[in-house]
């Protein structure tokens, strides 16, 4: 080290104490460690990262040790109250009846769903009108499931191919997601909703007048049930006829006379 006084240099030279004080400074300071382990060190941080928040195997606890913890946290007051509603039991409800009490167990895990016994499926909102839709909804109600998509592949409509595939995704997801017999879907019930009428627009027309020109939208709602297949409605109507038909006037019979003349026939 240099110093310059009055023009003049002079070199100043440090004591070999003050060497050794500063060299005791740097090791002291380089080895310090802070007395708190929860807090990050200033010389370790990705160590006590590391630790604290890095993966670790986690021990089970075994079923003694839950309910040690369980009895201990209802003495403080603080157990969960979920834990308290599992463990409730539930009372037996008697119902008085005139022969004496009975007493009745609700178990959840004894209720069973019913059985779904229709499937209901639709169409998008299209562009098509109510009343030209409604014609083909009155063709497929009431008819087998297979008729009705023979009828809409034979249809000339524009909307039959659309309603064809409807019906064919009902019948897959019935069959599917309901469980319910392919052979006996029935179009129980069809029946069409207007959509959301769209914004009029604007037809320009001779003379500086002007019309509105809208674009209805429509869909189609169907109903499957399981009901009586195509065999069935034959062998019924054939029924139906041979009931009708009565003796040529051989044996007695109290039917009323069908198609009686206006007057005496003799």
């Amino acid at each position: 080290m240099s110093i310059q006084l009055g023009g003049h240099p002079m070199q100043v030279f440090q004591s070999s104490g003050a060497r050794l004080l500063r060299r005791s400074l740097l090791t002291t300071t380089t080895s310090f460690a802070p007395a708190c382990s929860r807090s990050a060190s200033f010389f370790r941080p990705l160590e006590w990262v590391k630790e604290k928040l890095g993966p670790g195997v986690k021990e089970a606890q075994t079923t003694e040790q839950v309910q040690v913890a369980k009895e201990l946290a209802k003495q403080e007051g603080t157990a969960n109250l979920f834990d308290d509603i599992a463990e409730a039991k539930i009372k037996p409800v008697s119902r008085g009846k005139e022969g004496g009490s009975e007493d009745v167990v609700r178990k959840s895990k004894g209720i069973s769903k019913p059985k779904p016994n229709f499937h209901k499926y639709s169409t998008a909102n299209f562009k098509i009108s109510h009343r030209k839709l409604n014609m083909l909804g009155k063709q497929i109600s009431g008819k087998p499931i297979d008729y009705a998509i023979l009828q809409m592949q034979f249809s000339e409509k524009r909307a039959s191919t659309r309603i064809m595939n409807m019906l064919a995704t009902a019948r897959d997801h019935a069959t599917r997601y309901k469980k319910l017999s392919e052979g006996k879907l029935v179009v129980a019930e069809a029946w069409v909703t207007k959509g959301p009428r769209l914004p009029a627009r604007m037809e320009a027309r001779g003379r500086g007048h002007y019309g509105t020109r809208t674009h209805p939208n429509s869909k189609l709602s169907v109903v499957l049930k399981e009901g009586k297949t195509i065999e069935q409605e034959k062998a019924a109507a054939r029924k139906r006829k041979l009931k009708k038909i009565v003796s040529a006037a051989l044996v007695r019979e109290d039917k009323p006379i069908r198609n009686p003349s206006p007057t005496w026939g003799w």
